[in-house]
């Protein structure tokens, strides 16, 4: 018998699924509506102020005074909110800094206001709710969930607590899921992952988990744990498992591995999610764009990638973006972020309504030689040879190798396999002509003699894993970056090289 829970979230999704359409059916109206605001509520802060919020009328006017900015560039501003100060990036103090670990920066302080809290927790929500409303499938709200996340452990600096956003997120679980959510909060306290996945295994092996959710690498590792305790696939472990939530990272990598471990094929979910905000989630489950949130607190600028880092690049809106260009997404929000870059790129599937595929990040690219290989070709590629050879993988990297010992340069590909195709000769010819067909720089660089054909160096078993572990990255939110500009990653995963 279906519970009350069950029974009403049917309806419930329904009235979702219409408050959503109505602004995504209006978008150029929601989002000028959201910048106004936006504008308007931070007119009075010492940002607002040097920037002359308070004569700016138009988009035009906000780029003539908000030139864009990473973190770096806008850390002056940051530093004073992290110290302690009001009224400077938004209006009175944040309410939690997410903590996130960048490249050149060090530590960032991610500010989250009370305003834009509730967004990420409602684009969430929304996400698992249009989901029922489309598949009319609500059975899974009275099993158990799973939320592979950071620790909801929060430190306190200076009056605001801080901590990475997973384990902020952990705080607004609602209440009507709480006797549903796994695992316990003791075990999603344990910082170190090895010890908090075997705890996770010991919680939920005798549990109806319905929902399982994280990034798809660490995802993976829980199960595998689960594969070797029981000798089952994770679909006779967890018969009412039926539904795969995930972000961070591109699924169809993965896609065949999972298959192979839950031993069937279940429904997903990507979503969009960032310490910044949360952009976007899929609405659709034959539509693998992802419908971005237009009504979130964020005004959305877009430039694109080619001319990214030209002097003084072309920055438009959603209503002049188009079907399959390559941008970098800008973002401004009621976190008091103002043309900040957040460092990804993303394609339109569709601009009616708007949907987006994370392409990748400007800074992970491949252009050692000019041919601006970027995340969505070597994914798509990877992906054409693993059905092509019906092999399978745990992880994998780019990176150019520009100082060959012998003979002329080359993308160096290491890759760990789950499942070795039977002959690497041809699998590695199949990503190459991929990657040729998709990327015409990379064509003409093959053609001409520049570079010859990729090469893939196979990783052992457990090799990217204890890649993290020497890092201090294992677990959690952390991801292996998919292209490299330089040999960075490459020298350390040589050391472990499949025999």
């Amino acid at each position: 018998m279906k519970s009350i829970k069950a029974i009403l979230a049917k309806p419930f999704a329904k009235h979702i699924r219409k408050k959503v359409s109505k602004w995504a059916n209006n978008p150029i109206e929601t989002q000028e509506k959201v910048f106004k605001k936006l504008i308007k509520e931070a007119a009075n802060t010492e940002f607002g102020k040097d920037h002359d919020f308070k004569n700016i009328q138009s988009h035009d006017d906000f780029v003539k005074r908000v030139p864009i900015r990473d973190y770096e560039a806008l850390r002056s501003y940051v530093d004073r909110v992290v110290a302690g100060e009001k009224d400077i990036l938004w209006k009175g103090k944040p309410v939690y800094f997410a903590k996130t670990s960048g490249t050149t920066s060090g530590a960032k302080y991610i500010p989250i206001t009370k305003e834009s809290m509730p967004t990420h927790v409602e684009a969430a929500r929304n996400a698992i709710l249009l989901y029922i409303a489309e598949t009319g499938n609500a059975d899974f709200v009275d099993g158990k969930m799973i939320f592979l996340q950071g620790s909801p452990v929060l430190q306190e600096k200076n009056g605001v607590k801080l901590g990475r956003l997973s384990g902020i997120v952990a705080h607004y679980v609602p209440g009507y899921l709480q006797k549903n959510r796994m695992p316990s909060w003791e075990t999603n306290c344990i910082e170190d992952w090895e010890t908090k996945v075997e705890a996770i295994v010991d919680e939920t092996l005798d549990e109806k988990m319905a929902i399982i959710s994280g990034i798809p690498s660490w995802v993976q590792m829980y199960f595998e744990r689960i594969e070797e305790r029981t000798g089952k696939k994770i679909g006779e472990v967890f018969p009412d498992f039926n539904l795969f939530i995930f972000g961070g990272v591109n699924f169809e990598p993965y896609r065949n591995k999972f298959e192979n471990l839950i031993g069937r094929k279940v429904d997903s979910i990507e979503l969009y999610p960032a310490s910044e905000g949360f952009f976007a989630f899929q609405d659709e489950q034959n539509d693998k764009g992802m419908l971005l949130q237009l009504n979130s607190g964020i005004f959305y600028e877009f430039v694109k990638a080619d001319n990214f880092f030209d002097e003084n690049p072309t920055r438009i809106t959603i209503k002049d973006v188009e079907v399959g260009v390559n941008y970098v997404m800008i973002i401004s929000t009621n976190a008091g972020l103002w043309s900040y870059n957040i460092g990804d790129t993303v394609e339109f599937t569709s601009v009616k309504p708007y949907k987006v595929i994370v392409s990748g990040r400007i800074k992970h690219f491949i252009s050692a030689f000019g041919e601006h290989v970027i995340g969505k070709e070597v994914e798509q590629a990877l992906n054409d040879a693993l059905q092509d050879a019906g092999a399978s993988i745990n992880e994998f990297t780019v990176a150019p190798q520009i100082n060959p010992a012998v003979g002329l340069p080359y993308h160096e590909w290491f890759i760990e396999f789950e499942k070795a195709p039977e002959n690497i000769e041809k699998f590695a010819a199949t990503i190459d002509a991929s990657l040729q067909q998709q990327n015409s720089y990379y064509f003409d660089l093959i053609e001409g003699k520049v570079l010859k054909r990729l090469q893939i160096t196979q990783i052992q078993k457990d090799g990217f894993q204890n890649y993290m572990k020497s890092i201090g990255k294992l677990g959690g939110q952390n991801k292996i970056p998919r292209l490299s500009n330089d040999r960075k990653i490459a020298e350390i995963l040589t050391n472990h090289k499949k025999a």
